[in-house]
C-alpha cells in the first residue's frame, strides 16, 4: 500500500500517519512547510527501510534510530541523517501509539537526583548545563544496564569506552566533547561519594579539539552599520532587532546573557545593566546612551511594555514568548530574528574585541569589557592584531 501526501509517496507500515506527521510539525512543532516536507521524505525513507526488514512501527526504538542513521549515511544521504534529525518522527510515532515508549532500565532516581543536586551546588551549574549533564548521565546509566552492569560501582573501563563510541555514532564530530565531559563529571561525583573505588573519569577518552587554532570571525565596520541600518525602526520588530543589535555589538553580549536578561536588571537612573553571565555570576556594565535610547524606543512602542524578558517574538496574538530561550538561542522559533543565532551573535561579540585592539587598548581592558575569567580566553584576540605580531615575525631570508 503507498500514500502520496504533499507530493511525497509513504509506503506501508507509515503510510496512515503521513497527514498527521506533517500536520503535527506545521501546528505543533511550528516547521515551515518545506522543512516539513523534508522530513517527510525522511519519513518514507524509514518507511521502505522496514519494509525491506520484513518490519513495522513496533521497530521503531531508540536502537533502530542508531541502525537507520547509519543505513542512511551509507546510501550517500547528505540531510537528515542523525539520530536527531529522526527524532521528530518517533517522537510522533510514539506519540499517537504506534511506536513503543523508551524503557529505561537503570538510571536510579536517587543516584541522578543526588548527581543533578552536586552539579548545582558545588560546582555551581547553570539549569541548561545541569540539565544535560543529568541527560548523558541516564543514557550512560542505561547503556551500562544492557552491559549487564546495574550500579555504578560495577562500572569497569570497557563500559566507559562503548558509552563515548555509541555517543560518537548519534553525534556530529565536532559535539564529542558534550558527552564526554559530563561522564567525567559523573564519574568524579561517583568517587567523592565513595562509590567507585579507582578514579575512572580518567578512562574518559579525550574529545578531539581545535579550540584556539582558527581566528576570531568579526565583522567589518561597514558590515555592522548596514545590519543596524537593515532594521525598519518604523515597526514593532525592526525596533526590537535595533536596540537587540546595539546590546550585541556594544555590550558585547553572548546570546545566552541576552536570552537571560530582564527588565529588572536595568538601572535607568544610574545609566547601568546587571548582565546575568556564565556559571551564575552577574557583572554590572555602563548603558551606553545610545543603547538606552534604543531600548527605551522599543519599549514604548513594543509589546512588551509590562513584560520580563524585554525582547519577544513579533505575534499580534499573546502571550508574547521570549525571542531566545534561556540558554539555546537558536532564533529558529516563529518571529524570531535569523541573526540571533549564536554564531551571529559571537560574530558581533569578536568583532567588539578586535575593533578595540584596533584602537589600542590593552588586552586586560578587553578581558574585563567582554567578562573573561582567564586571560588565555581574551589571548585569541592577540593573533588578529598585525600591528603588535609584525614586530615579533622574522624577516624572509633572501640568497646573498
Amino acid at each position: 500500500m503507498r500514500d502520496s501526501y504533499r507530493g511525497v509517496r509513504v509506503c506501508a507500515p507509515l503510510a496512515s500517519h503521513a497527514g498527521g506527521f506533517y500536520s503535527w510539525l506545521v501546528d505543533r512543532r511550528f516547521y515551515s512547510p518545506l522543512t516539513a516536507v523534508g522530513h517527510l521524505r525522511l519519513m518514507a525513507h524509514v518507511s521502505r527501510w522496514l519494509v525491506s526488514r520484513d518490519l513495522d512501527c513496533a521497530a521503531v526504538t531508540d536502537d533502530f534510530a542508531l541502525e537507520f542513521v547509519a543505513a542512511r549515511r551509507a546510501a550517500g544521504y547528505c540531510n537528515l541523517r542523525s539520530p536527531r534529525a529522526l527524532a521528530p518522527l518517533v517522537a510522533y510515532l510514539r506519540e499517537v501509539g504506534a511506536a513503543p515508549e523508551p524503557v529505561s532500565v537503570a538510571a536510579p532516581a536517587d543516584l541522578l537526583q543526588s548527581f543533578r543536586c552536586y552539579l548545582t551546588v558545588e560546582r555551581r551549574l547553570v539549569v541548561g548545563s545541569v540539565d544535560n549533564y543529568v541527560q548523558v548521565a541516564r543514557r550512560f546509566l542505561d547503556f551500562c544496564a544492557r552491559q549487564g552492569v546495574t550500579d555504578l560501582p560495577g562500572v569497569k573501563a570497557d563500559q566507559i569506552s562503548g558509552f563515548v563510541l555509541s555517543e560518537r555514532v548519534r553525534r556530529p564530530s565536532g559535539s564529542a566533547r558534550h558527552a564526554v565531559t559530563p561522564l567525567r563529571a559523573l564519574l568524579r561525583f561517583g568517587q567523592l561519594r565513595g562509590l567507585t573505588s579507582a578514579d575512572l573519569a580518567l578512562a574518559v577518552p579525550r574529545a578531539a579539539s581545535r579550540r584556539g587554532a582558527g581566528l576570531p570571525r568579526s565583522l567589518a565596520v561597514r558590515d555592522v552599520t548596514r545590519l543596524l541600518a537593515s532594521c525598519d525602526r518604523r515597526t514593532s520588530r525592526g525596533r526590537r532587532d535595533y536596540a537587540m543589535l546595539l546590546m550585541l555589538g556594544r555590550l558585547g553580549l553572548r546570546a545566552g546573557e541576552l536570552a537571560a536578561l530582564r527588565l529588572d536588571d536595568v538601572d535607568w537612573r544610574a545609566a547601568e545593566i546587571d548582565i546575568p553571565g556564565k556559571g551564575g555570576r552577574r557583572e554590572r556594565m555602563p548603558l551606553p546612551d545610545d543603547v538606552g535610547q534604543a531600548l527605551v524606543a522599543y519599549l514604548r512602542r513594543g509589546p512588551t511594555r509590562d513584560q520580563r524578558p524585554p525582547f519577544v517574538r513579533a505575534s499580534r496574538r499573546a502571550p508574547h514568548r521570549a525571542v531566545l530561550g534561556r540558554g539555546h538561542g537558536d532564533g529558529t522559533d516563529r518571529g524570531s530574528p535569523r541573526w540571533c543565532c549564536r554564531d551571529g551573535a559571537h560574530q558581533l561579540r569578536h568583532t567588539v574585541a578586535v575593533e578595540l585592539l584596533r584602537a589600542g587598548a590593552p588586552m586586560s581592558e578587553i578581558s574585563e569589557l567582554l567578562r573573561h575569567r582567564r586571560p588565555a580566553t581574551t589571548a585569541i584576540y592577540a593573533k588578529v592584531d598585525r600591528r603588535a605580531l609584525g614586530s615579533l615575525a622574522r624577516p624572509w631570508p633572501v640568497g646573498a
